[in-house]
């Protein structure tokens, strides 16, 4: 018989208390996370991954002292096992360019549904990145724009259905079981997808194929 998978160990980090305290109450009442503590700046964010060892933080941005993009690169450092998710009112582009340069696995708004949160949070802790639909559609104005014919006719069939499957959010291992090959192969795809359409990773990739249709 398999062993039930652990909990997800999450560090809610907010400057304001009531903000902070509510995420980690409708957090910690969802199966299988744990809510293992709060902070309410980067600076006792980074002290208390380094204590606590969470497997996912949900970062505010704006914070007096260390800010999240701040301590989201300062943990890409010192626990670069631990995900970070920033978690903000602000979809402003600049900042979410800045925080997933600096290893953020995800950049939502705090009017998420707790559902969807919970959701997200899990899908960090297994490498999906997470963004928001109106984050998304900043970053699609940004990102260099071929024709979207010639995108496509750059990728194999098969690519063009990993392609699909990624931006649905899908890792490596769901792909390779629902398309019957090795999780190496799909790895193989996805680095020639990244290098033939000229991106950076997985989001962008995400990103590209809304642009092209494939969703």
């Amino acid at each position: 018989m398999s062993e039930e998978a652990a909990p997800v160990r999450v560090l809610v980090v907010d400057d304001q208390r009531l903000i902070r305290d509510g995420i980690a109450s409708l957090l910690s009442i969802r199966p299988g996370i744990t809510v293992v503590g709060t902070a309410e700046d980067g600076r006792e964010a980074v002290a208390k991954v380094l204590e606590l060892r969470p497997d996912v933080v949900l970062m505010d941005v704006r914070m007096p002292g260390m800010d999240g993009v701040e301590a989201v690169a300062v943990l890409r450092g010192e626990a670069p096992e631990c995900r970070a998710v920033m978690l903000t009112t602000f979809d402003d582009e600049e900042y979410v360019v800045q925080a997933l340069r600096a290893g953020a696995f995800g950049y939502l708004l705090k009017d998420l549904p707790a559902d969807e949160l919970a959701h997200a949070v899990r899908l960090a802790h297994a490498g999906v990145t997470q963004l928001d639909a109106s984050v998304t559609r900043h970053l699609a104005a940004s990102l260099p724009a071929p024709s979207p014919g010639a995108a496509v006719a750059a990728l194999s069939p098969r690519e063009i259905d990993i392609l699909r499957l990624v931006a649905q959010g899908r890792t490596n291992r769901e792909i390779a079981a629902q398309l019957y090959l090795s999780e190496g192969t799909v790895k193989n795809h996805v680095s020639r997808i990244l290098g033939r359409l000229a991106l950076r990773d997985r989001t962008q990739a995400a990103l590209r194929a809304r642009e092209l249709g494939l969703l």
